[in-house]
């Protein structure tokens, strides 16, 4: 399996205050042959943060998809 490949876009619902967490609209999208588009939620300290939590869910679900898929 080739690696997957995404970018991600993020959207702050609401600053982190005092250093504690923020909450963030995270958009990841991924290049062929995984060009699937995923949302989520994220409670982060900051959007980078946020950004690379959405990439890191990202890839887990298109690696278990992939998986399952090659089990049928």
């Amino acid at each position: 399996m080739g690696r997957v490949l995404a970018k991600a876009i993020v959207d702050v619902v609401w600053e982190p205050v005092s250093g504690g967490m923020g909450m963030f609209k995270v958009e990841v999208w991924g290049e062929e042959p995984h060009d699937y588009v995923r949302h989520y939620d994220i409670a982060a300290k900051s959007d980078t943060t946020a950004a690379q939590d959405g990439l890191k869910r990202f890839v887990e679900e298109i690696e278990q998809l992939l998986f399952v898929s090659k089990e049928d």
